[in-house]
Formats: C-alpha cells, structure tokens, sequence
C-alpha cells in the first residue's frame, strides 16, 4: 500500500469564470500540477483530486452551473478517487482521512487552488492530524488579495487599484513563512518530481 498521496486541491474551472483570473499567480498551473500527478503515478502514490462546492449558491462554485469539474487538461486516472469539498480544508467535509488511512498514506503533497486559503488550510489541518506535509508553491495559484475594509462590493479595478491591496508575490511569501518548520517543508515541483535536488531550487 502507498504511504504518500498527491492532494490536489480546487484546480477547476469555477476559478477561470471570474475576471481575476487573468491576475492569476500561475497561469501555467496544469502542466505544473501535471508534471506532478504524473511523478506521483510513476512512484505508485495515491493521487487524491478535491473539488469545492456550493451547492445552491448559483455561483461559479455551485454545481448547477457546471464549472465544479477539472481545468481542461487534468483528469483522474481510474481508481483515483475525486472529493467533493464545502469547507476550506480538504479534510473536514469529506472522507479525505479516511481514505489516507485506507491506503497507509503518511505523507502528502498538497498543491492546487487558492495557495493561502484551501491550500494552505488543508496544510495545517493535515500537519495537525500528523501527516508529514510537502506544500508545493509552484503548483498553486493565488490572486491579488483586497484589504479587509475594502467593501465586498469592490469592483476588480478598485481591488487592483488600491494600494492595500497585497500582492500575488506577497501573499505567496507570507504563506511560505507561516508553513514552513511548521507546518509542512515548502518545496518545488522540480525538487518534488527529482528534476533537481531537494534544497536546489529549479
């Protein structure tokens, strides 16, 4: 049985229907998050595939609507399972634990969709549940992030204009210094698929 899994976390489609998409961190997320899944599969660790949902919400993240799938260019190979999610964590709305603990998994490399929310949330969750946790940076997406007294109501063009405003670069760093001797080691996809020694980063 595996003792690591490959999480991946939200890379779906609902994320490509909102305008920021376009201010996306990692516009070049599936051949990462590929090159990892495929690494994953080569060493015969379990890849898990998490989706979040609103049900009922008529958002891009409510099923009705059709965007609570894979981006194109990702797909579960069979026997992989696919969760369906509708907290931040991949853990607490699913039987995520459950089907680590099936399989042996000990270890596991979370990437994915948002770096600082789900991603970075199913982390620690899962470092407090004692899994060893590898947090995969390269692999994840984030968006400019508005201050918190920006009204919800804010326009993209306000969000981006005002200078509170934290930065992809920002917001990737602050989440690098919260996990890492924490949380979860912080690593690369090149470090993670062995295309270049662990500590080298490529």
């Amino acid at each position: 049985m595996s003792r690591a899994a490959l999480v991946v976390i939200d890379v779906q489609e609902s994320f490509r229907q909102r305008p920021i998409w376009a201010y996306a961190s990692n516009p070049d997320i599936v051949a990462q998050v590929g090159r990892l899944v495929d690494a994953a599969r080569e060493r015969g660790d379990l890849v898990v595939w998490v989706l979040h949902a609103e049900p009922g919400s008529g958002g891009v993240f409510d099923p009705a609507g059709g965007h609570v799938r894979l981006i194109e260019g990702l797909s579960a190979a069979p026997g992989e399972p696919t969760l369906v999610k509708t907290s931040h964590n991949a853990f607490t709305t699913t039987n995520l634990q459950q089907t680590l603990t099936m399989a042996g998994v000990r270890e596991i490399t979370v990437c994915g969709i948002r770096t600082e929310q789900c991603v970075e949330t199913t982390a620690r969750v899962g470092c407090d549940l004692g899994y060893e946790v590898t947090f995969v940076t390269d692999a994840t997406v984030t968006f400019p992030t508005p201050h918190r007294d920006l009204p919800a109501t804010a326009t993209l063009e306000e969000v981006l204009a005002d200078p509170r405003t934290l930065s992809n670069e920002d917001m990737i760093a602050r989440t690098e210094y919260a996990l890492a001797g924490r949380f979860a080691t912080v690593r690369t996809v090149a470090e993670v698929t062995g295309a270049v020694p662990a500590g080298v980063r490529g």
